[in-house]
């Protein structure tokens, strides 16, 4: 029998990007370094150059070449008239520059004109690289591998999350299905979303994402964190949250249920996340007169997260759904949270109800609204037994149902499909 690791090995797969690599995109990294694993041979193509200051442990053992498209077209003129010279005598270019050019019509933006030369250049550098393109997220990666799909005749698939759902028309996700292979999402209610704008049944699949439980190995035992009542100003409970600091995160609304809690509680609360609201979040906390038991620490790498979760008593993230549309799907770092042994309160939107039992790993509570956050916060905060209890029921059910290993399989045959390897093995 042939080996199915040197098959896949004789395939390119290239993995396409918004941008790489990104703290808060573990998830993706994971995979990526797993289907390395798997033995497939993968390009990494980002759309933007990265931000983040940190990496991931997994970024430096992930082993494929990263390349960049130009961020800017005219700052690379050159490599995107490169492109357009290449791609106008590829077969399919007129059929991509008709489908841009109806997008466009639809989509006035420099952004659509962006993706198109982005799609060029990736036609070109990548055009006897590349057997399938695997794109993360619907809305601009998938519109560059769309295009550059349609240029060179290579299939791509698509993995959607949550941004990407709920914030591009309904007719360019339509659009995009048709032409895609196939597309994974990650949660229950994305997967209804996208069943409904798909005319082909089984066109798409659900894959959790799940983590990888040897990154978030079972925590020691923990005298302290099931013995804080909030009653000890020496001994104060310890409230965490890990999230960018953006509006659909909802953490100011955490930072007001805060201010209401009891004054003879004893808690301190710490942020992990960067993102373009942390100063705001900052001033908020300075102005409702608790700064002194907040600490805001911006990005931090994954070994620091995982100390942090082992450090604290209770894991808060009050999503909402902003007015865009942006939503979260299944936080990871709420499966990350529960893998510690951590009850967690958060928001009953998207698909967190899908892990988060309300009174049984957790409690869930409506987005934007201070008075019954702190209600429940205040719950939890004066009864450790109970946080106890919900926090090992988190770590079990996180520990039999998402970790990665579990889904991965599901990614590798959709891509050996692609690929025609299915049936030689």
């Amino acid at each position: 029998m042939t080996d199915p690791n040197a098959l896949r090995k004789s395939k390119r797969l290239v993995v396409i990007l918004k941008g790489y690599p990104r703290l808060s995109e573990t998830f993706i990294a994971q995979e990526i370094l797993e289907l390395e694993r798997a033995g497939f041979s993968i390009d990494i193509v980002s759309l933007r150059h990265p931000t983040d200051t940190h990496k991931h442990p997994v970024h430096g053992e992930i082993i494929a070449p990263v390349s960049y498209l130009p961020e800017y077209l005219h700052l690379e003129p050159i490599r995107v008239l490169q492109g357009l010279a290449t791609s106008l005598i590829q077969q399919g270019f007129w059929k991509a520059f008709a489908i841009f050019c109806q997008d466009f019509f639809r989509d006035f933006t420099l952004n659509r004109v962006r993706r198109f030369g982005q799609a060029l250049v990736l036609s070109r550098e990548f055009r006897d690289k590349a057997d399938l393109f695997y794109v993360h997220f619907l809305h601009t990666p998938a519109s560059v591998a769309r295009y550059s799909s349609l240029i060179l005749g290579i299939p791509f698939a698509v993995s959607a999350h949550a941004k990407d759902i709920w914030t591009i028309p309904n007719w360019e996700i339509h659009e995009k299905l048709q032409d895609a292979e196939w597309c994974v999402t990650c949660t229950a209610s994305g997967h209804k979303q996208l069943q409904s704008l798909s005319t082909e049944a089984g066109k798409v699949n659900l894959v959790y994402h799940g983590i990888d439980l040897e990154r978030f190995p079972k925590p020691g035992p923990s005298k302290s964190r099931y013995s804080k009542d909030a009653s000890n100003p020496k001994h104060p409970v310890k409230l965490l949250t890990v999230g960018r600091a953006v509006h659909k995160k909802g953490i100011d609304t955490l930072i007001k249920a805060l201010s209401l809690l009891p004054s003879n509680l004893h808690w301190q609360w710490v942020h992990i996340g960067g993102g373009p609201l942390k100063q705001r979040l900052e001033a908020l906390a300075e102005q409702l007169g608790i700064n002194d038991r907040c600490q805001f620490l911006g990005s931090q790498p994954q070994e620091f997260v995982l100390e942090a979760y082992r450090d604290s008593d209770l894991f808060v993230l009050p999503c909402r759904i902003d007015k865009s549309g942006d939503r979260d799907g299944l936080p990871n770092v709420i499966v990350e949270a529960q893998s510690q042994g951590l009850p967690v309160v958060a928001s009953s939107i998207s698909a967190i109800p899908e892990l988060l039992e309300d009174g049984v790993n957790g409690l869930l509570v409506n987005p934007d609204d201070p008075t019954e956050l702190a209600k429940k916060i205040e719950h939890l905060v004066t009864e450790p037994a109970r946080r106890r209890k919900m926090g090992l029921v988190g770590e079990e059910k996180v520990r039999k149902h998402f970790g990665h290993l579990r889904t991965i399989g599901n990614i590798v045959s959709f891509i050996e499909g692609s690929l025609g390897l299915a049936k030689k093995q």
